[in-house]
């Protein structure tokens, strides 16, 4: 395939990045994710403590922090936007290409590095998925680096060149894996490594991938924040490990209930158009040329171990088989380039990419679920010390777009009987408050302390998702609307207000 001028590594990794990075702005955040992610990154910025990682002001365990110090450092140089709130997945993704693109340049060649690069950056779910702010982009592109890495080092081994710099590199990115989602940083490049050297007939290249500056650099890296945490809160490691990881992974009772099957089709749908060539694909085991075999077998291990793997808990969600595209589309590069001349392959890249760009922007008009117009009208309208409630369901942007100093007081029912029973939101600051019991009665009010809340100032701004449920509410006209959220200003100064509200 001719290209204008000639492709470098440091080029194809800068085109990749611009191209994933063209629509990224276009949106606002949706919620819950990308609001709830970027919000507790916004708290380290607001806080200036960069070492818990809080929600509404309450420490938050759910995830390691390396989205969080990414995106903190984004938004503390590029103020808070849409663009600076992606930094993250959008660097995930980039090294996820580099790493495909530098494996298959050394040990395939130069044409089915870059080939692998359009194949995937034009897939939808990579490119929708660089430009959404949850970790599953970065854990994926770590998970990526390691096994990439990995396979490097165990090709140079077999080949008796210099290997440790790769093994080193492996490790490391495990390390960073694992400061991004947990063990699966580490569980996952092992499983698909150690698969492949069995299924290759060398079990004991597994002993020299354990060579011991490497599982060295990965504690180095990992280690300290997950120590400083378990000194800091006592229960913390076991709510992280035992209850986020073993317990979410093996137990039912948590969100997105799917069967067993369910990541085959939304893979083979998200990777459109290139998925229709799977089938050539699975006809030819040699995908990668006949001298590249064992590099064909990885990436059919590499693909099948990760969804394998993912399918086995009942909760699922798209984004965790993230680290099972990038082998496909590997095989899949190489069976379209042998199946079309370069001008169609061009074109059908040219296609994707086109598809790639209409599912953002469809994204961008049917989400509704943003704070920003709320928040515009309280910028406008309301004036400094005059408090604002979040009253049913959390808002996870209210924070983060408001760029309030201090957390936003959150009224429900924080019965733990009531706020407990679903995976959701309330759960989520539920258990965040149990670790700072000083500070959660301020910031999680019961739904009975609602009057005396509003009470307390002259004025209190109140946005809700339940106005027709609350009568403390009652005869009041929303200041601003949207299909998800109503804003209410409660003004005491007026007598009616008050004797309504507090007698």
């Amino acid at each position: 395939m001719s290209f204008p001028f000639r492709w470098t590594p440091v080029r194809v990794v800068l085109a990749l990045f611009a191209w994933l990075t063209f629509t990224s702005w276009l949106r606002p955040l949706s919620l819950p994710d990308e609001g709830r992610y970027v919000g507790v990154a916004w708290e380290m910025v607001r806080s200036g403590d960069w070492l818990v990682p809080t929600l509404d002001g309450l420490p938050y365990f759910h995830k390691p922090p390396l989205f969080y110090w990414i995106t903190a450092i984004s938004l503390q140089l590029f103020g808070v936007g849409h663009l600076s709130a992606r930094v993250a997945p959008l660097l995930g993704a980039t090294l996820m290409g580099a790493a495909l693109y530098l494996l298959l340049r050394r040990r395939a060649d130069e044409t089915t590095g870059r080939d692998a690069v359009l194949v995937l950056g034009s897939m939808p779910f990579i490119f929708a998925g660089a430009q959404y702010a949850n970790l599953d982009m970065l854990v994926a592109g770590c998970i990526t680096a390691t096994v990439a890495a990995g396979a490097d080092a165990i090709c140079a081994m077999q080949n008796r060149e210099p290997h440790h710099r790769s093994l080193l590199l492996c490790w490391a990115f495990a390390g960073l894996g694992v400061l991004a989602k947990g063990l699966i940083g580490i569980v996952l490049p092992v499983a698909v490594l150690g698969l492949w050297l069995l299924l290759s007939w060398r079990p004991s290249t597994i002993f020299r991938m354990l060579w011991w500056p490497g599982p060295l650099l990965m504690l180095a890296v990992a280690a300290p924040w997950f120590l400083a945490m378990q000194q800091r809160f006592p229960d913390f490691l076991h709510y992280f490990f035992v209850y986020q990881h073993f317990q979410r992974f093996s137990q039912g009772g948590f969100n997105n209930v799917q069967p067993f099957w369910a990541y085959v089709p939304a893979i083979l749908v998200l990777t459109l158009p290139w998925s229709l060539g799977l089938w050539w694909s699975a006809r030819r085991p040699e995908a990668l040329g006949s001298r590249h075999l064992r590099l064909s077998l990885l990436m059919v291990v590499w693909a099948a171990v990760i969804v394998v793997f993912f399918s086995i808990p009942k909760s699922k969600l798209v984004g965790y088989v993230l680290p099972a595209v990038p082998p496909l589309a590997a095989l899949l590069a190489v069976t379209w380039r042998a199946r079309l001349r370069p001008a169609r392959f061009q074109a059908l890249v040219a296609g994707a990419a086109v598809l790639c760009v209409a599912a953002i922007v469809g994204v961008s008009v049917a989400d509704k679920k943003t704070a920003e117009p709320i928040v515009a009208v309280l910028k406008a309208q309301r004036q400094p010390g005059e408090p604002v409630l979040n009253v049913g369901r959390y808002v996870f942007d209210l924070p983060l777009l408001l760029q309030e100093p201090d957390p936003i007081p959150v009224v429900s029912d924080w019965r733990k009987d009531v706020a407990t029973k679903s995976d959701n939101w309330a759960k989520e600051l539920y258990d965040a408050g149990e670790f700072n019991p000083a500070l959660a009665p301020q910031v999680l009010i019961d739904k009975t302390l609602f009057r005396a809340a509003l009470c307390r100032s002259s004025i209190t701004w109140v946005v809700t998702n339940e106005r027709t449920r609350l009568p403390e509410l009652e005869g009041y006209t929303p200041i601003a609307s949207t299909p998800y959220l109503d804003l209410f200003k409660v003004d005491l100064r007026e007598a009616h207000s008050r004797a309504k509200l507090c007698g």
